[in-house]
């Protein structure tokens, strides 16, 4: 029964996604004699954390009673007081923990300070399935760059779009909704200035309910229109360049966007300062939607951590149909980027192939 409550815990903590950023997705139990008394999660950034809000259901019988938490409980002063004094003032007996948080003002001192007051505390239940499902929570608050997630819509033989530069519908409308769902769980979504001068997309997340990310337009040379609809949508959009004229950046600025330089040479952006910057603003997790090119330079750069690739059972073939993954590519199979951890999921007729890079020299 133990891990069929942190099982429970975790999806509870799933209902946070989009809305909690850049805290961690956090469920919380409290059982008593085999009973759940008090369910909780975090429900959004600066709001009460999971376990105050399963505490506070339990009322008093939670006295004896068993916590089965997701995270492990701060013990510090932020947004919110201490959930380890809670958990102690409220006569909890046992806690189950899955995973430590990474975060150096936590990281193991909630759980001795449980343990300090005599509460008998467990580690590690479902832990691997908990520190997935806040993978990009352990980025951030570890690396203090943004995870990144690239994910992209192709055809079986790997292409975006027709030779004439359709690409619209390639995924069917259950994957497009799915895609949505993985834009709320980023703060911030990523596209090259090519797909908003071929395909002026709004970036958003109509489909569904939540949050519209952060807009970031990748324009080495300042050629995106003024015009584009990613600077009429809500939300905030941040078009980052190496070389741009006053003009333009003046134009966009006046449709609400923001230009930020981020120069490598010439007209390339500085990927790896980009991601510093945006760790910088809070955001703790990019993901990118393409096209080729885009793709291709975050892969080559190694900035990358995981990808989705939506398949759609359609060839559209052609040598000058646009491809995925553009740029050089690798001379040699053997040193080809790698995946690990994969995961492939039906979603109508299409696939979804998921995994996290490894490297290459497999």
């Amino acid at each position: 029964m133990k891990e069929e409550f942190m099982e429970m815990a975790i999806d509870l903590a799933h209902h946070g996604e989009g809305y909690v950023n850049p805290n961690p997705l956090v469920g919380a139990l409290v059982v008593a004699e085999g009973k759940i008394i008090g369910r909780g999660y975090h429900q959004r950034f600066g709001a009460p954390h999971a376990e105050i809000i399963a505490l506070e259901e339990a009322g008093t019988q939670a006295r004896g009673a068993d916590l089965y938490v997701t995270l492990e409980p701060c013990c510090h002063h932020g947004k919110q007081p201490p959930c380890t004094e809670r958990i102690i003032a409220a006569g909890i007996a046992r806690v189950f923990v899955a995973c430590c948080d990474p975060n150096p003002v936590v990281n193991g001192r909630g759980v001795a300070h449980l343990r300090d007051s005599g509460l008998d505390v467990t580690v590690g239940l479902l832990a691997k399935r908990a520190q997935r499902m806040n993978e990009i929570f352990f980025t951030y608050i570890t690396a203090g760059i943004p995870f990144v997630h690239l994910k992209l819509a192709m055809s079986l033989d790997g292409k975006i779009a027709t030779r004439t530069g359709d690409s619209h519908w390639i995924t069917n409308e259950q994957s497009r909704i799915a895609a949505h769902r993985l834009r709320r769980k980023y703060m911030a979504l990523l596209v090259g200035v090519n797909t908003i001068i071929t395909d002026d997309p709004r970036l958003t997340v109509r489909y569904i309910k939540g949050l519209n990310p952060l807009r970031i337009i990748l324009d080495g040379r300042g050629r995106i229109p003024v015009a584009a609809r990613v600077f009429t949508e809500p939300g905030r959009t941040i078009v980052v360049t190496a070389t741009m004229t006053h003009a333009t950046e003046q134009a966009i600025q006046a449709q609400g966007g923001e230009v930020w330089r981020i120069v490598q040479h010439e007209d390339k952006v500085d990927l790896p300062l980009l991601l510093h910057r945006l760790g910088r603003e809070g955001i703790d997790g990019l993901l990118i939607e393409g096209g080729g090119v885009t793709a291709a330079s975050f892969l080559e750069a190694g900035l990358v951590d995981k990808v989705s690739f939506f398949f759609a059972p359609l060839i559209i073939g052609g040598a000058t149909a646009a491809t995925a993954v553009g740029g050089k590519g690798t001379a040699e199979i053997a040193r080809a980027i790698c995946l690990s951890d994969i995961r492939t999921k039906r979603i109508g007729d299409d696939l979804v192939y998921t995994g996290y890079i490894t490297g290459g020299d497999r």
